[in-house]
C-alpha cells in the first residue's frame, strides 16, 4: 500500500472508491492512513470546488468525483480491492484543493 493509490472502502455509506493521500512514511508504519472519498457512480456533471474529475487513468472504471473537503482516517486493514494510482497532474489537483477547501491558502 501506498500514497496516492486508490481503493475501495466502506466509510459508513457504502463502499467507495478511496484515494490514500497520507505522508507515504505513515503508510508505510501506521495501521491509520488517511483517505478521500470517491463517488461510486459515473460523474454526470463537471466537478464543482471541493472536487477534483478523476478517470481511467487514475484507476476509475469511469469519469469519477473525488470529494476532496473531507479527510477520513481509516485502518489500512479496512482498503479492499486495489484499483491503480492517481496520476501526477491529478496529485497535482487533489492537493491544491484539499488545501483550498480549508482555506490553508489563506493563512
Amino acid at each position: 500500500m501506498k500514497a496516492w493509490e486508490v481503493w475501495k472502502c466502506d466509510l459508513g455509506h457504502g463502499i467507495h472508491p478511496v484515494v490514500v493521500v497520507s505522508h507515504p512514511l505513515r503508510v508505510a508504519n501506521k495501521p491509520i492512513i488517511e483517505v478521500v472519498d470517491c463517488s461510486s457512480q459515473r460523474a454526470m456533471r463537471l466537478p464543482q470546488e471541493n472536487e477534483v474529475l478523476l478517470d481511467t487513468a487514475d484507476g476509475m472504471d469511469w469519469p469519477t468525483l473525488c470529494k476532496c473537503d473531507c479527510v477520513y482516517a481509516v485502518e489500512k486493514t479496512d482498503l479492499k480491492d486495489f484499483r491503480g494510482q492517481i496520476t501526477v497532474e491529478r496529485r497535482r489537483a487533489i492537493v491544491r484543493t484539499i488545501v483550498n477547501c480549508r482555506a490553508w491558502d489563506s493563512l
